[in-house]
């Protein structure tokens, strides 16, 4: 029953065969370069957009239970390790890429709320959400989804708390450690009024990610249908010891969400590099692009700001050895 959640239902994998079949029946073979990328732009665009829409959906309608205040006096309750912990998990339910999470990063700062808890949701932000967890069990399956998501969290706690630690509050800018924070009751909304938040955060997430999808998507096409598999095994397979840290370096100039990364990350894990490796791919990508590192110096001091780097780096370099040494038991 758990196979045929996974490959039918989140997976999908009869729309792959139906759309095999249909260019089969125009007169185009699905095995040949140009077939099998139209086949595989095909199928991962529409999965993964049917997958976005009823995602966000489910996620903003969770997400209207915690507004920005809402969160900041939840995290407010707790201290030392536990408010990271609840940062990291808040940030599960918050927007998709590290873009949209600075903003709150700013606010929760400005607020006073310690540190290093506010590093611990800007981490787990835009690298672990509930979308995340079903998208990657579609491709990738139930343990590699569970496992990414905890080591995901694993970061964002460990992170935020030996941020904690250094006792760097001086790093911030001047503007934000001024800036008075001014509670504003959280408005209660009508169970109609939370579906209707749904639906526009739906519309205005797919306006901003769909982009990112048809450019992941086509990059995974070429790579699957193109490019040639001694040439991927080479550089991010298991005889590359240096290949997760590669994955990494080459994560860091791009930006886009794990909607954008997971078709390059999948056509990748088929021409056979190693399962940590694309992973850590996905990790940098989302969670270190340079847009947001531009962002973010605008509201922390370059010391701060390296730290944060190095620190999400060495994690998620970690993260993917210990994903390709267990890659056997694990797919």
């Amino acid at each position: 029953m758990g196979k045929f959640i996974t490959d039918q239902i989140l997976g999908m994998k009869w729309l792959n065969t139906l759309i095999g079949n249909l260019l089969g029946a125009l007169g185009l073979d699905a095995t040949s370069r140009i077939g099998g990328s139209i086949q595989f732009f095909l199928y991962d665009v529409i999965k993964i957009t049917v997958l976005l829409c009823v995602l966000i959906y489910l996620i903003s309608y969770i997400q209207s239970y915690f507004p920005p205040e809402r969160s900041k006096k939840i995290m407010g309750r707790f201290h030392g390790i536990w408010a990271n912990c609840i940062a990291a998990l808040l940030g599960t339910v918050t927007p998709f890429c590290s873009c949209s999470s600075i903003p709150l990063f700013i606010g929760f700062t400005s607020a006073g709320l310690p540190l290093g808890v506010t590093f611990s949701f800007l981490i787990s932000s835009p690298m672990v959400d509930l979308g995340s967890l079903v998208l990657l069990m579609s491709i990738f399956g139930a343990k590699v989804a569970i496992l990414y998501v905890v080591l995901g969290l694993v970061i964002a706690v460990a992170g935020g708390t030996l941020i904690e630690k250094l006792h760097m509050e001086n790093q911030v800018e001047e503007f934000i450690r001024r800036a008075s924070a001014v509670d504003i009751a959280s408005p209660t909304l009508t169970q109609k009024e939370r579906l209707v938040y749904a639906k526009d955060q739906v519309e205005e997430t797919f306006k901003k990610v769909f982009p990112y999808i048809l450019i992941g998507v086509g990059i995974g096409a070429v790579i699957h249908n193109w490019i040639p598999e001694s040439w991927v095994v080479a550089v991010l397979g298991s005889h590359n010891p240096f290949g997760v840290i590669l994955a990494t370096i080459i994560g860091i100039p791009m930006y886009a969400d794990i909607f954008g990364t997971i078709p390059i990350a999948e056509a990748l894990l088929g021409k056979g590099a190693q399962l940590g490796t694309v992973l850590d791919f996905m990790m940098g990508v989302t969670t270190l692009s340079l847009p947001s590192m531009i962002m973010l110096r605008k509201a922390v001091k370059p010391k701060l700001l390296g730290v944060f780097i190095a620190i999400c780096a060495a994690g998620i370099i970690v993260v993917g050895y210990l994903f390709n040494l267990f890659q056997g038991s694990i797919l």
